[in-house]
């Protein structure tokens, strides 16, 4: 989540309505001749309807089944689905507030970028704490017996940052590898995306394993524009995905989603074409289309009828809404959406 330009969410009051019969089914079937080199043309987000607003979206689906998406708003806002297109606003994770954070929001009781997800029969929430413009930042955890609001338990800091490091501490994701590791992605321009790694009793960062290790980085000429990773294991890879660009520009976002992949989660990653995302290789997945403006900030999870990208767009309107496709793979391992 980009902290030179701070993300506001922007009402969505109506566009649900508006939007309802030019957006594609989600459920819609994978185009046949589809080979995730180059689709003439991306697919629209797939059909969602009730309170859509979004930005920074993460998703688990709980062992009942209902679908709990947390996102970027005052306290952590949190919103459920019963079927993965009707959305429901659910409260916020901290209900009185979390005054831990304040030393890092200057006050604000706006929280970034959540990741949430279901382990060990808990729920985990990673999400950041930070101002516009400022490095000094950080992660949080806290953990859940039903990711409902005001059930939610502060289990402390994970990570910060400040000018005397390279890197910025938000925009957190928890991967857990084949070998039952624990890694947090993280990271927002400066240096780029960063792994580091954690201690699965606790969820929080390893005292013994405290390296932070670099997945991806973009050049000075493009700003350093890259944030936002959400690493996904499929088949013998690790799948990086990330927002190459800029968000928090209402229409005129120009996110769009990359990823690059590695057999380790630790790297290196690369792209299709083999060049390593540490020298700002990234493959597109998903950019801007007709009304659908500056898509980014991606999630993903695997569901029943197929992988499933989460992700938040502007519409013409400026308000930020949320979008869900489906994932397909072609014949070389690389995804795409439909």
């Amino acid at each position: 989540m980009t902290t030179a330009i701070r993300r506001v969410l922007l009402a969505a009051t109506g566009v649900a309505t508006a939007l309802a019969g030019a957006l594609a089914p989600a459920t819609s079937p994978a185009p046949a001749s589809a080979t995730g080199a180059t689709l003439a043309s991306y697919p629209n987000p797939g059909f969602v309807t009730g309170d859509i607003g979004v930005h920074d979206p993460s998703v688990v689906k709980a062992p009942n089944g209902t679908y709990i998406l947390v996102h970027t708003g005052n306290n952590v806002a949190i919103k459920t689905s019963t079927d993965r297109t009707a959305w429901r606003n659910a409260g916020v994770v901290w209900p009185n507030g979390a005054p831990w954070t304040r030393t890092y929001t200057g006050g604000s009781a706006n929280l970034w970028a959540p990741d949430i997800s279901y382990h060990n029969g808990q729920f985990y929430l990673y999400y950041s704490a930070s101002t516009f413009g400022s490095q000094r930042s950080a992660i949080f955890l806290a953990t859940s017996p039903t990711g409902a609001a005001g059930s939610w338990t502060h289990r402390g800091l994970v990570i910060e940052s400040s000018a005397a490091v390279n890197y910025n501490a938000i925009d957190p994701n928890l991967v857990v590898d084949a070998s039952g590791r624990w890694w947090l992605a993280f990271g927002s321009f400066w240096s780029g995306i960063k792994l580091i790694r954690l201690d699965p009793a606790t969820g929080l960062r390893s005292t013994t394993d405290t390296a932070v290790r670099s997945l991806a980085t973009r050049p000075p000429s493009v700003s350093g524009a890259i944030e936002a990773p959400f690493i996904y294991r499929h088949g013998g890879y690790y799948y990086l995905f990330v927002s190459f660009d800029f968000c928090c520009r209402g229409a005129a976002s120009t996110y769009r989603v990359m990823v690059g992949r590695s057999s380790s989660v630790t790297g290196p990653y690369t792209d299709r074409a083999g060049v390593p995302m540490t020298a700002g290789g990234g493959t597109q997945v998903l950019a801007g289309h007709g009304f659908v403006h500056g898509p980014g900030h991606p999630a993903v999870i695997s569901d029943v009828d197929a992988d499933v990208l989460f992700y938040h767009y502007y519409a013409d309107n400026n308000a930020a809404l949320l979008g869900i496709n489906l994932i397909g793979w072609d014949a070389a391992g690389w995804p795409f959406v439909y």
